[in-house]
């Protein structure tokens, strides 16, 4: 008999596994792939090498820039690429295999279906099944790629993300549907690398989540350079039956037909709860996500669910801190419920982008009287010093109290940035407070003060 059983090793289960550990909870986790689910096999990890090597190569094709002269042609070996994401990946799983060795956590190979009476069916690779009772269970059970009716994935000309992490070969062309997190990124990396990319959005703005400045500014970066980019665009049909794909998408102009050797679906996910003993437990479901209260815990006792197939922003961070939540709630402790209004949200693509709170359209639209402060990276020393003047910090306050609603940031390293703005929102700073917080110089974090003063008219640099 376990305290905490654990079904998914993801970012939110292994994290929550840990914490539970660590609070002196006998604990398992349930995971029928590899450690670290898909954040750190097939998601947030890999991924961020695979943009690493664009951008490293970036840096070589404009190595002029910087006063570096090469000699011949630089390359891309796209199987080398591809070879050190997944040995990253690789290294990553097993650093979480050490973390739940060194917290004394029991890894139960096999696929999870929890049963009445806190019990997990295990059913492992060769069919053989086994039971496994705690007296808490954790629902980290993650999700998938979602499907479109219209774009149904056969796994060799239409993919979805996973397969785009690892393809046998770069394709000439590609059409990449979507253009949230992981649409750009993927058509950032495959358009930095050589591979034609034609970016296909329904919505009238690329990153429609993200502020109308960073969107609009991303957009002239994607076509900048040299990727089509479609928005307020559809895909309604895709021929896949000769060598390459056709693929049909509907226009503001009129349908255009597009041919790519490969299409990428990146229209968003859905959770992991089929299957998993949801009805058989009478735990309650709504849109695809199991519903939970502030701490966790799903209708029936003693059965908990974090991540992805929660309600909120799925995100790996979230995951992360929902499970800690969840835990210390289990352990008797009286931890502070996640803060769904201060999440930070960031794209890796090149120009970065990272945000916290609420963009300037909702502020206005929710009634806000604000002060907005923006400084460009044009203006940074260090930006000029990287060649990277593309981008900007923007800052919203409340006119009445001075308090930060949001921070929209675009341009080199702004996901390293965000955090101090996430801390400023959690300790309710004001700009004032930021104005007067001395950043060293040269920095790109700079910025953040200098956008803070350019809010009040106070910009030293601007």
């Amino acid at each position: 008999m376990y305290d905490v059983a654990v079904i998914g090793s993801g970012p939110g289960g292994y994290v929550a596994a840990i914490r539970a550990s660590q609070l002196g909870l006998k604990t398992a986790v349930v995971e029928r792939a590899e450690l670290g689910g898909i954040c750190l096999n097939w998601g947030c990890i890999p991924t961020k090498a695979l943009l690493k090597s664009a951008q490293a190569f970036e840096y070589l094709t404009h190595a002029k820039d910087y006063g570096i002269r090469i000699s011949g042609r630089a390359d891309v070996d796209f199987g080398a690429v591809v070879g050190r994401s997944r040995d990253i990946a690789d290294r990553t799983s097993k650093g979480v295999q050490f973390l739940m060795k060194k917290n004394m956590i029991d890894i139960i190979r096999g696929t999870g279906k929890i049963k009445p009476a806190k019990k997990i069916e295990v059913t492992n690779e060769t069919g053989g099944t086994s039971l496994v009772e705690a007296k808490h269970i954790i629902l980290a059970v993650g999700a998938r790629p979602r499907a479109l009716p219209n774009l149904p994935m056969d796994g060799k000309k239409v993919i979805d993300y996973r397969k785009a992490m690892a393809l046998p070969s770069q394709p000439r062309s590609m059409v990449v549907v979507g253009s949230g997190a992981t649409g750009s990124e993927f058509a950032y990396f495959y358009n930095a690398i050589g591979t034609n990319v034609t970016l296909v959005e329904c919505l009238p703005t690329v990153v429609p989540a993200e502020d109308e400045a960073v969107s609009k500014q991303l957009e002239r970066s994607f076509k900048k350079a040299g990727m089509e980019v479609m928005t307020s665009s559809e895909v309604l049909f895709v021929d896949t039956r000769g060598d390459v794909c056709k693929v049909t998408i509907k226009t503001p102009k009129g349908e255009q037909t597009v041919e790519a050797k490969i299409v990428l679906s990146a229209v968003g996910v859905q959770a992991n709860i089929e299957n998993l003993g949801l009805e058989e437990t009478g735990i309650t479901q709504e849109r695809g996500k199991i519903l939970t209260d502030k701490y966790y815990r799903t209708n029936v006792s003693g059965y908990y669910a974090i991540g992805d197939c929660v309600a909120g922003p799925e995100l790996a961070h979230v995951a992360s801190a929902e499970g800690i939540v969840c835990v210390e709630k289990i352990a008797g402790h009286h931890p502070e419920p996640v803060d769904y209004h201060n999440i930070p949200v960031c794209t890796y693509t090149s120009p970065e982008i990272a945000s916290i709170g609420i963009t300037e359209g909702k502020a206005r639209e929710t009634g806000h009287e604000i002060k907005v402060g923006k400084f460009p990276y044009s203006a940074s020393g260090k930006a000029r010093t990287a060649e990277a003047t593309e981008g900007f910090v923007k800052l919203i306050f409340d006119a009445k109290c001075d308090r930060l609603l949001g921070a929209h940031l675009m341009g080199d390293n702004v996901t390293e940035i965000i955090a101090e703005l996430v801390v400023a929102r959690k300790l309710g700073a004001t700009g004032p407070d930021i104005i007067k917080t001395i950043h060293p110089h040269p920095t790109l974090s700079e910025a953040v003060m200098e956008a803070a003063a350019a809010a009040y008219g106070k910009a030293i640099n601007l």
